[in-house]
C-alpha cells in the first residue's frame, strides 16, 4: 500500500508545507488504496508507453504511473503543491511536473518535446468543475494520444458515455463519440477522498477513434447542429434547430424528412448518423 494512501501521512505532508484544500480549485486527494494502482494498469501505460497526468495533488496516482510507464509528465496547476509533489515523488527518477493549466497548455507541444512523438496516454482524476471543457478541449485538438483515462463524477460518467440515440445523451455525449469510443471502467465511493466530495466519481476510458465513425464535410457545423438540437431538450429537434441554428422551422422539417428522421423526433433520439445527415445538408 503507498503511503500516499495514508491519511495522517497525507495530512502532516501537506501541514509541513502549509498547504490548505482549494475548494474553487475542486482539490479532493485520493486515499483510497485500490484505486490508483487499478488506474495505472488500465489507463494503457507501459515501459514503451509515456502518461501525461493532470492535477496530481499529493501525486498518489502519479507515483502508480511511474512504476509502469517509462516517463510521467503530471500538469500542476496550483503552485503550492510544487513542494509537496518534489518530496511525495522523490523516488521517482521518471516523472516530471510542470506548473500550467491544462485549459492552456500547449499538449502538442509537451509531447513533442518531453516523449519524442512516441506512444502517449492520458490519466487523471479531474476536477469536478472543469471535466468536460478539458476533455472537450484534448479530443478536440486532435493530440496523438491513444486514450484518455479519467475520474470524473458519476453522473457526468454516465453522460460523457452515453450511446446517442439513448435517453441519457447530450451533446456531449455525441462530442464524445465522435472522437472517441467511451467505456466506463468501476465506480469510486466518495469516501475514497480526502476530503470527502458529496458524491460519487466513476472512471471512464475514451479510446481515441483512428477516424470518425461518420463522415462530415464540415466539423463546425456538426458540432453546430449537435448543439442547437440539445439546446432545449424538452423540445423536438425540430423546434430546438430552428431556434439554435436561426432557420426557419419549415426548413429545419425539410432537412429531418430528407434525412428520415421524424419530426417529433427529440434529439436524444438522434443517432451519429442523424445529426451528421443534417450538418451535411446544411453545408452542402
Amino acid at each position: 500500500m503507498s503511503k500516499l494512501t495514508d491519511i495522517s501521512y497525507v495530512k502532516n505532508i501537506l501541514a509541513k508545507h502549509g498547504f490548505t484544500f482549494s475548494k474553487a480549485l475542486g482539490q479532493n486527494f485520493l486515499i483510497n488504496p485500490s484505486v490508483c494502482p487499478k488506474m495505472a494498469e488500465m489507463c494503457g501505460c507501459s515501459e514503451t508507453v509515456g502518461v501525461i497526468e493532470i492535477g496530481p495533488g499529493a501525486g498518489v496516482l502519479t507515483s502508480e504511473l511511474a512504476k509502469t510507464a517509462y516517463k510521467v509528465v503530471a500538469v500542476e496547476l496550483d503552485k503550492r503543491l510544487l513542494p509537496v509533489l518534489e518530496e511525495t515523488l522523490s523516488e521517482h527518477d521518471n516523472v516530471e511536473v510542470i506548473n500550467g493549466d491544462a485549459m492552456k497548455l500547449d499538449f502538442k507541444k509537451l509531447i513533442e518535446e518531453e516523449f519524442n512523438n512516441g506512444e502517449v496516454v492520458l490519466c487523471a482524476n479531474l476536477p469536478y468543475y472543469i471535466t468536460s471543457p478539458v476533455i472537450m478541449r484534448l479530443l478536440e485538438e486532435k493530440l496523438p494520444v491513444n486514450s484518455l483515462t479519467v475520474m470524473v463524477q458519476k453522473e457526468a460518467a454516465e453522460r460523457i458515455c452515453a450511446a446517442p440515440g439513448t435517453r441519457e445523451s447530450g451533446a456531449i455525449s455525441a462530442a464524445v463519440n465522435y472522437y472517441a469510443e467511451p467505456e466506463m471502467l468501476f465506480k469510486v465511493s466518495a469516501g475514497s477522498f480526502l476530503p470527502a466530495p458529496k458524491v460519487d466519481s466513476e472512471v471512464i476510458k475514451l479510446r481515441i477513434l483512428k477516424k470518425p465513425p461518420v463522415a462530415v464535410n464540415d466539423e463546425k457545423m456538426f458540432f453546430r447542429v449537435v448543439k442547437a438540437a440539445f439546446m432545449q431538450r424538452r423540445k423536438t429537434a425540430a423546434n430546438s434547430l430552428s431556434a439554435g441554428l436561426g432557420i426557419p422551422k419549415a426548413e429545419i422539417n425539410s432537412l429531418l424528412e430528407q434525412s428520415g428522421i421524424s419530426l417529433s423526433a427529440r434529439a436524444e433520439n438522434f443517432t451519429m448518423q442523424d445529426f451528421a445527415d443534417i450538418a451535411n445538408l446544411l453545408s452542402e
